[in-house]
């Protein structure tokens, strides 16, 4: 065992420990810009998380994919796939885990195949400089399709999953495979009105219709993944807009916090942050729920 075993897991991974509701987290890393998993751990009960996917890294490589590795272990220190599958193995209670390779690598597929034959319940986070409706994508979703697990893309202008505009394309050839959007221009684009796609953190007004309301609408395979700065930007930019969104797309949103602070709590945590909003903002409590636990269990069967 390692150096978390004294930390012991939940009796019931659905029940909070403190009576409180269950929340799932579909959005965290190991070694977060250096984070210990004991560290983790505390974070993410501090939170009041239930349950947690923990997203892997694909391997260290130079090549343009990865921006001749600056973006190696998805530009944040994050581990791989065995350290995702070590600690839920040691805490099978509280942690999931993905499968994930640098996207263009010959043995991509079956590197994230070999994973996912060993319980990975998701393939990402797909986090590298292709094409969106690249067939490098392409592959992977015939994967997630062959599998029957989500792919979750990280879709930021100009630098991971290129020409966000086309990923209509993918939905429609795919429609069998789930897909969650997450990072800076998935949620920039839920305003009709956003068009400098340079500009990551838009603080003004939303319009409805954006891109992302749009795919979220008109693609039943397009899910949302709520987590990191950019949907907590998302969520109070503009609080009237907020609450009509969660309530139309409320069965498409999932809680993730991409938080890689040491907490879990107080002012500096944004994934705690993120809670609290959705709590506020969610037009009543069925919504809440929806978004922080029933939907993540029903997309991955938990």
């Amino acid at each position: 065992m390692g150096a978390v075993s004294a930390l012991t897991a939940f009796s019931n991974p659905l029940v909070a420990e403190d009576g409180a509701d269950p929340i799932i987290d579909i959005h965290q890393h190991t070694n977060y810009a250096g984070r210990s998993n004991q560290q983790l751990i505390a974070h993410q009960r501090a939170m009041g998380v239930t349950q947690t996917i923990l997203l892997p890294a694909g391997r260290s490589v130079d090549r343009p994919s990865t921006h001749q590795g600056k973006s190696n272990g998805l530009a944040a220190q994050t581990g791989g796939n065995e350290t995702v599958r070590a600690m839920a193995l040691e805490f099978p209670k509280e942690y999931l885990f993905g499968a994930n390779e640098v996207v263009d690598l010959p043995e991509a597929r079956a590197e994230i195949e070999k994973y996912l034959k060993l319980g990975a319940k998701i393939i990402g986070e797909q986090k590298f400089g292709v094409d969106c409706d690249s067939p490098h994508i392409h592959e992977i979703a015939r994967l997630a399709q062959d599998y029957n697990v989500p792919v979750l893309l990280h879709f930021q202008h100009g630098t991971y999953n290129l020409g966000f505009e086309r990923f209509h394309k993918v939905l429609e050839k795919f429609p069998n495979t789930k897909f969650i959007g997450h990072a800076q221009t998935w949620w920039a684009n839920i305003d009709k009105n956003h068009a400098e796609q340079k500009v990551l953190y838009p603080t003004t007004k939303v319009t409805p219709g954006g891109i992302t309301d749009r795919y979220l609408k008109d693609y039943p395979n397009m899910f949302a993944d709520m987590s990191a700065g950019s949907g907590l930007n998302a969520l109070i930019r503009d609080e009237d807009h907020t609450r009509a969104f969660l309530d139309r797309h409320q069965d498409k949103i999932l809680y993730g916090s991409d938080c890689n602070d040491t907490l879990g709590r107080g002012p500096i945590c944004q994934g705690g942050r993120t809670i609290a909003a959705l709590r506020r903002l969610a037009p009543n409590k069925k919504i809440e729920r929806k978004i922080l636990f029933e939907n993540s269990k029903k997309l991955f069967a938990l």
